[in-house]
């Protein structure tokens, strides 16, 4: 696949259908997340976990694949700045950013791996779910370009899925034997179309269907982005450390938000270790003085 074929894949999936409001007031590429409100405030307090960078502020904060601004709690991370440029490859997603955040943002149709914008002029960087979109040699690009446009001293934080994760094979058993419960149930109950409809779900939130994905592990990024981020520091913390799947398939009530809540503690005690083996990292870049 050429450089530029994956790039046009993500354009066309995310303005024909991903950027695109459903009904029920959600994004279609909110399918992808579990929006059920037994697991509500976990998923509510790992998207706050990146608000602690970003409490110095400045003029110019960096959304790099800025999408919507989908999640409310993502409007936290550009508090105490002046601007928030968002960029995006999806002229769509930019449109919906504009309607969340107006006069605050400043809106680019761009690409990561290429950033459009002077050295050092960011005072704080985000990237969420968006670099797996991108050839590994690309991803590489936009390490080195976020690197690049970021103030000395200043902190990036880049939130992407593992290609495998270790926790998540070791519970695979577990959720598959889950999940078979509950089709079961569905069945019982009579309600094997909606059963069927979630597991269409499950699997999307695994394989986005339509757009381009090449994740990667720690090791990955510990030997190949030294090279091009120089002298720049880099930490592995948790973002989250289970899957769409792993939630729809053990997390229900009565017992699952304090699960949850004991996850989370987990995480916070922790977060290197979670950060590694998890589903989900936070890659904090901290840009050389």
């Amino acid at each position: 696949m050429s450089g530029s074929a994956p790039k046009n894949e993500v354009r066309h999936f995310y303005d024909e259908i991903g950027w695109k409001l459903e009904s029920d007031g959600f994004y279609q590429n909110a399918r992808y997340e579990d929006l059920r409100p037994v697991s509500a405030d976990y998923i509510h307090r790992c998207h706050l976990r990146l608000v602690p960078y970003f409490q110095n502020g400045g003029k110019y904060f960096l959304d790099a694949g800025s999408g919507p601004i989908q999640y409310r709690e993502y409007l936290a991370y550009s508090e105490k700045f002046e601007f928030r440029v968002c960029l995006d490859i999806s002229i769509t997603a930019l449109k919906e950013a504009r309607k969340r955040i107006g006069d605050h943002g400043l809106f680019v149709v761009g690409d990561v791996a290429n950033l459009p914008f002077s050295s050092e002029v960011f005072a704080g960087a985000v990237s969420l779910h968006t670099l797996h979109h991108l050839p590994l040699e690309d991803q590489k690009k936009a390490w080195s370009e976020i690197n690049r446009v970021l103030l000395p001293g200043r902190k990036a934080v880049v939130v992407n899925g593992w290609t495998e994760s270790a926790m998540m094979k070791h519970w695979q058993k577990r959720v598959l034997r889950a999940e078979k419960i509950g089709h079961r149930i569905a069945r019982i109950r009579g309600k094997e179309n909606g059963k069927a409809r979630q597991e269409k779900s499950e699997k999307a939130a695994e394989t986005p269907t339509g757009t381009y994905v090449q994740k990667l592990d720690a090791n990955w990024i510990r030997s190949e982005l030294p090279a091009v981020i120089g002298r720049s520091k880099i930490e592995i913390r948790c973002w989250r450390s289970v899957n769409v799947r792993w939630l729809r398939a053990l997390i229900h009530n009565p017992y699952g938000k304090a699960a949850l809540r004991h996850l989370f503690a987990l995480e916070e005690k922790k977060p290197e270790y979670y950060g590694e083996y998890g589903q989900y990292p936070m890659i904090i870049l901290t840009k050389e003085n």
